[in-house]
């Protein structure tokens, strides 16, 4: 539940207030006992979570969790295709001598 600001228009008391988020804004002022509040907005404060966490994949699909085993499997398998090529360049340095003297 989250806290609230709260100021008096007629008397300027201000005081903070632990409400639900369902709850109507209070419109009394405990000070002087006129309907002049209003809620201030305010920062709020940071959320905080406690314990481990939620993570997007812990209520996948069973169709997703199928599929997403199979490319485990396939891409272990698989070679990265990456190849040097250092040899192209050596080679190309000679056939451009050629050329000119040619």
């Amino acid at each position: 539940m989250p806290t609230y600001e709260y100021a008096c228009e007629k008397c300027g008391h201000q005081f903070d207030e632990f409400q639900s988020i369902t709850a109507k804004p209070l419109r009394k002022c405990p000070e002087c006992g006129k309907l002049a509040l209003r809620r201030l907005i305010g920062t709020g404060a940071g959320i905080i979570f406690k314990g481990s966490g939620f993570y997007e994949t812990d209520y996948r699909s069973e169709s997703y969790k199928k599929a997403a085993q199979k490319d485990k499997g396939g891409s272990s398998t698989k070679s990265s295709g990456k190849k040097e090529k250092k040899t192209e360049s050596k080679s190309a340095a000679p056939a451009a001598e050629k050329k000119r003297s040619a």
